[in-house]
């Protein structure tokens, strides 16, 4: 699944990336995806009025098999490049497809792409060193699920220092008691963890200050889905500074009607014109009604 955003006046607008000719009243490009990426490769989302969620389920966000990715910066300087990406947890018994195999490959896609933001799933401690390693350009921000230091798998933000300060960070469980690490009530059998950081851009004419949030809902509890969408929610629109965007990444492991999903594009309120998430990828491809998803069990035909 893919990315959302919602901003307020006072910020730069935000444009949809991949068709820079189109932009809504609020919106000025966030750089996202490759203007050439097929439709199916991506699902992003943007909310109307406070931020940008980027959702995703298998994959980068934009996987293709020609490499063509226009250079960072390449269309707008200013525009922020965000990039969701599930690497798959580097232990798993993957054969052909093991991370020490398809590393060089999962490190050009990141190094390509040259994101701003980058938001990890199911990323095990040894593989964000290695990742830190061979992008030295990058910080991080995170903590391992199991007990919120080291063990466990991270839904790591990875941002681009030379452009990016942390101002403030956090992270929480999707659970009753969301401060406990390693917490888990709603029926998953592994804990789920939000990752968040508070950034401000140095970029003249860029995103200001803003809130990336990461997560990677449960893949088989839907009771942990929707309860976790609910806390997920509440904690974006608790957040300190009310008025900056906020970037939300993960990957959810549900389709676009899903209840949990839906819960993410509730309008923020009764009144009219009230914030609310708005779905990008649906924006830049409104034609595509079929078939969204980015899974494809290393085939790269999604």
């Amino acid at each position: 699944m893919g990315a959302s955003t919602v901003q307020r006046g006072q910020n730069p607008y935000l444009e949809v990336a991949g068709n820079p000719g189109r932009s809504c009243k609020i919106c000025r490009i966030i750089d996202i995806v490759p203007s050439d990426c097929p439709p199916l490769f991506a699902r992003r989302l943007v909310m109307r009025a406070v931020g940008m969620v980027v959702i995703s389920a298998m994959g980068t966000g934009c996987a293709t098999t020609s490499g063509a990715v226009p250079a960072a910066g390449a269309a707008n300087a200013a525009a922020l490049r965000v990039m969701t990406f599930n690497i798959r947890y580097g232990s798993a018994p993957d054969g052909a497809d093991a991370w020490p195999l398809r590393r060089d490959l999962a490190l050009r896609v990141m190094r390509d792409f040259g994101a701003d933001v980058l938001g990890l799933q199911e990323a095990l401690r040894f593989q964000l060193d290695e990742i830190a390693q061979a992008l030295p350009q990058y910080g991080e921000v995170g903590v391992g699920r199991d007990d919120g230091l080291r063990a466990g798998e991270y839904a790591a933000i990875f941002y681009d220092r030379r452009r990016l300060t942390v101002l403030d960070q956090g992270w929480f469980w999707l659970s009753d008691t969301p401060d406990v690490p390693g917490s888990m009530t709603w029926g998953n059998r592994y804990p789920r963890i939000v990752t968040w950081a508070r950034f401000a851009d140095r970029v003249s004419g860029g995103a200001g200050a803003f809130y990336a949030f990461n997560t990677h809902w449960d893949h088989e509890s839907q009771p942990a889905r929707e309860r976790g969408a609910g806390l997920l929610m509440d904690r974006i629109k608790a957040r300190a500074a009310m008025t900056d965007p906020v970037l939300l990444l993960g990957d959810f492991n549900v389709g676009p009607d899903n209840p949990a999903f839906q819960t993410l594009l509730a309008p923020w309120g009764d009144a009219p014109g009230a914030d609310r998430l708005t779905e990008t990828f649906g924006v830049v491809h409104p034609s595509v009604t079929e078939q969204i998803g980015t899974f494809h069990t290393f085939r790269g035909d999604r």
